[in-house]
């Protein structure tokens, strides 16, 4: 209702302007007629004509009115140089910065949530350049001043900032434009107090800030190179270290564009996804779960049956699963697409030179433009006293220690309650262990809603997971030849006797032995880069889990793409690393996928959010395969279809995540997804189904009861 009074206020007084020809005051020559009134009555009271032109002058400004220049020349006229450029300067700043205001009142919250993703870059650069832009905006005349103002209100630039730099930034063209006014008996036309040559003036003036932030650049990036000289000449164009998704997407897009690339991997290609992670345990995971629907047939009306298997055979498939794989991301294949694979340690000497000590006991040493770290992360072994006695396995090393075993480990102690801590337990539960999880925080899959990590639990402890929340392990001990482990529970011990004990709590980054160090190359947990996943050399990038801030084979492949087209483009144009729509899935049973906020974090973060709910026990498809669990909860803007988040819990969860993504990239509501038909029977139909509860919510009450009236009219 405010917003609307204002904005007629203003269309009102807009309106009147125009409407009573007010601005036939406000030009050359009725102020070339006035002149001598104007000195006369300032000879008389000179504070109320300076107080009634300074009210004018900021009413005008206010209203983006016309005639501000002629209001400038007026003041140069009536009060001189100096007088008339502080009154112009201050009445000029506090004008524009009302219409600022205005603007941003009436209409920025309309123009944000109508365009907000559209608008993201924008916000953003304002966010972190917003003043650079004014500056440059209000130094050079050709740009309309009260455009400006109107625009700028519709951005987050704080009103203090927007304020001071108009007030500075409009003070050379004050100063012209004043000075003009003294000689205003001179002045025959508006035309003639911008010359071409002033004009240029200006406009070295405006592009004067953006040249002295290249030049601040260009200084920064000789004093990091300068203690180390470049060749004159380079063997490659770009050199990846790591051959995991990061590091393999980087050298597969430089061949594509011809660039000459070498790829440097020490150890498997394929990095941890294939040879430890994302394959052997998604593997692993669908024996387990068959496994379990054998022993739970009577569900579908089959005789239930105890599943017979040999834990050997299922870990040899695991292997048989990475080997079919690996030819995807093999040396030969990379080979064939251009690339040259080295494989060897490599390490970082200078900022263009790259050692290579090869497996085969040979150095070689390559010069290149740019390189990429992509070495990717290991899992983090906890300093717990007993624990190298004891022995251990993580989810790099279960898969090679595992496959020597007939059957799975009777007893087995996982620390961590993350989602690779969640696959494993669930898995090797069904697979015969009796698994005892250890979390030392409050619940499970900390990062998800609190119901859905209440749900992931109970869906654990009902295949026989022990799942220990608020325990923290304390020690590791050896009696007897049986293995312990001690932990604590609000100061109480208690010790649990395991067989095997699997270590997963979090995965670190690959940081040393690459010569990051010597480089003086910044890392925190990981690399630490800018925007555009640079270190504090220009020509080194990091992509991938070394790179953070997820650990995803997807946003390293994502990565990956943003770093080499920065590697070797980044003259021409640079691209910030978009993190905006980043999806992941906890592949449990039932899985739980997500992408952007949950309510948690957005609480968190202070975003106004409704949610919608459709459970997943009343679509058809799902009762009918016997898996009518689970959800569909969707975060919108309140009052909007805008999704700002989605989480899915229930079979094929991370599937069915897909068409929520690729709304939210592309700016599309929960209207256009129910106006999508999908098909029937399906459980791709919950996304629709969902979306309907948000419309049902939302339904136009009013509109509603005038056709109940009307039909109750028709019907007679």
């Amino acid at each position: 209702m405010k917003r609307a009074l204002l904005a007629l206020l203003i269309l009102v007084l807009v309106v009147s302007f125009f409407a009573f020809d007010l601005g036939r005051f406000l030009t050359l020559e009725s102020l070339k007629q006035s002149q001598h009134d104007f000195a006369a009555l300032k000879a008389q009271s000179p504070w109320m004509v300076a107080a009634v032109g300074f009210a004018l002058y900021v009413i005008v400004a206010a209203l983006s009115l016309p005639g501000a220049l002629i209001m400038t020349l007026a003041m140069g006229a009536l009060f001189g140089l100096v007088m008339g450029t502080l009154l112009v300067s201050f009445a000029s700043s506090i004008g524009a910065t009302l219409a600022f205001l205005a603007s941003r009142f009436v209409f920025r919250d309309t123009v944000q949530q109508r365009f907000g993703d559209k608008l993201k870059a924008i916000n953003n650069g304002i966010a972190k350049d917003g003043a650079l832009y004014l500056f440059t905006l209000r130094l050079i005349p050709v740009f309309p001043f009260f455009l400006v103002n109107l625009l700028m209100g519709l951005t987050p630039m704080r009103t203090r900032t927007f304020y001071w730099v108009s007030q500075v930034g409009m003070l050379a063209g004050t100063l012209v434009f004043v000075n003009a006014g003294t000689q205003l008996a001179q002045l025959q036309s508006l035309s003639g107090i911008l010359s071409p040559g002033l004009l240029f003036s200006f406009l070295l003036l405006g592009v004067f800030p953006m040249i002295a932030k290249k030049i601040t650049a260009w200084l920064q990036r000789r004093r990091v190179y300068a203690k180390w000289n470049s060749p004159a000449q380079f063997d490659r164009n770009l050199i990846v270290i790591g051959g995991g998704a990061g590091g393999l997407v980087s050298s597969y897009i430089a061949s594509v564009v011809n660039a000459k690339v070498t790829l440097i991997e020490a150890n498997k290609m394929g990095g941890d996804c294939l040879n430890y992670g994302c394959v052997p345990s998604k593997a692993l995971i669908k024996s387990a779960k068959l496994a379990h629907q054998i022993r739970h047939a009577d569900h579908y009306g089959l005789e239930t049956n105890e599943a017979k298997f040999s834990f050997r055979k299922v870990m040899a498939r695991v292997h048989e699963v990475i080997r079919t794989v690996a030819p995807h991301d093999s040396v030969e294949r990379f080979t064939g697409l251009g690339v040259e694979v080295l494989q060897g340690y490599a390490r970082i000497t200078d900022p263009w030179t790259v050692e290579v000590k090869l497996n085969d006991g040979a150095i070689q040493v390559l010069t290149t433009r740019s390189i990429i770290i992509a070495t990717g992360a290991r899992p983090f072994v906890p300093p717990l006293p007993g624990l190298d006695e004891v022995g251990y396995v993580t989810s790099d090393t279960l898969w090679d220690e595992f496959v020597k075993l007939d059957t799975a480990p009777a007893r087995l102690v996982v620390l961590g309650g993350g989602p690779i801590g969640c696959e494993l337990a669930q898995s090797f539960a069904r697979l015969g262990s009796h698994v005892t999880q250890i979390e030392k925080g409050s619940r499970i899959m900390v990062r998800e809603d609190s119901e859905v990590s209440e749900l992931a639990r109970a869906s654990l402890t009902a295949d026989g997971v022990d799942v220990l929340i608020d325990h923290k392990a304390v020690r590791c001990e050896q009696e007897d030849g049986h293995k312990y482990i001690v932990v604590e529970q609000d100061g109480k011990s208690r010790r649990i006797e395991f067989d095997a004990l699997l270590c997963a709590v979090g995965r670190v980054a690959r940081l040393t032995g690459y010569g990051l160090e010597e480089l003086g190359i910044e890392t925190q947990r990981t690399v630490v880069t800018n925007d555009y996943l640079e270190t504090i050399y220009p020509n080194i990038f990091a992509a991938g889990d070394v790179a953070g801030p997820y650990q995803f084979t997807h946003t390293a492949a994502h990565q990956g793409w943003y770093a080499t087209v920065n590697a070797l483009f980044g003259d021409f144009w640079k691209f910030k690393a978009d993190y905006s729509v980043v999806p992941w899935s906890t592949f449990i049973d039932p899985e739980v996928a997500r992408v952007g906020l949950n309510e948690q974090e957005a609480r968190e973060q202070g975003i106004a959010y409704e949610v919608v709910k459709y459970g997943i026990d009343e679509l058809d498809r799902a009762i009918a395969d016997g898996t009518a669990y689970g959800f569909v909860k969707v975060l919108t803007v309140p009052g909007k279809d805008k999704i700002l988040g989605v989480t899915i819990v229930g079979e094929h969860a991370g599937d069915l995540l897909v068409e929520f993504v690729l709304a939210m990239q592309h700016g599309l509501g929960l209207n256009k997804i129910l106006g999508t038909i999908h098909i029937y029977p399906t459980l791709a139909e919950a996304n629709k189904y969902a979306a309907g509860e948000w419309k049902r919510a939302h339904a136009p009450q009013k509109v509603l009861a005038w056709l109940k009236r009307y039909h109750t009219w028709k019907r007679g």
